[in-house]
């Protein structure tokens, strides 16, 4: 009977360890879930974390260069007065070696100017007036000849960089 006893003991312990992983199982699953669904959360959280830094880091580059064009730009806009006075005194020169140092000076001021990305608004008298480039300063009757709303003559230069404009040439224009 102690055999007996003894197989029907171990039946019933194979029973319930057999019950406890059943229900082990799920409880093992589920704690898988959870860990698995977590894990996707955080992976979801770090995707949008990169990229909300991606973002910022792009954005953050471009504030830089901006600052960098418009502080350049300020500097220049500073400078430009030297280069109308120069240009003011090649046209009253009178003398050729004289005018010649001066136009060699305007010639390395202008190659500054370009390799700074900087560059001259071209506007000649006979050109039609562009708001967007020029500056009206002055205006003239139309002479035989002349059309409205075209420059008689240039007054200061204007100048860009890019798409920018620096200064606005001050023209003349016919009326």
């Amino acid at each position: 009977m102690s055999k007996k006893k003894t197989q029907k003991q171990d039946e019933s312990a194979a029973q319930d360890m057999s019950q406890d992983t059943e229900t082990a199982q799920p409880k093992e699953l589920s704690e898988l879930e959870k860990a698995l669904a977590s894990a996707e959360d955080y992976k979801r959280k770090w995707y949008s974390v990169s990229a909300e830094y991606e973002n910022f880091r792009k954005r953050n580059a471009q504030a830089v260069s901006a600052a960098y064009r418009d502080g350049m730009s300020e500097a220049v806009l500073k400078l430009l007065p030297v280069a109308d006075n120069f240009g003011y005194a090649y046209d009253s020169a009178q003398d050729e070696k004289t005018k010649a140092g001066i136009d060699k000076v305007i010639k390395s001021f202008n190659a500054v100017l370009l390799s700074l990305g900087i560059e001259e608004i071209a506007i000649a008298p006979g050109d039609k007036f562009d708001e967007k480039i020029a500056e009206a300063v002055m205006n003239s009757p139309c002479a035989d000849g002349e059309k409205p709303n075209t420059v008689k003559f240039v007054l200061k230069k204007g100048y860009r960089s890019g798409d920018k404009v620096i200064r606005y040439a001050q023209v003349s224009v016919t009326v």
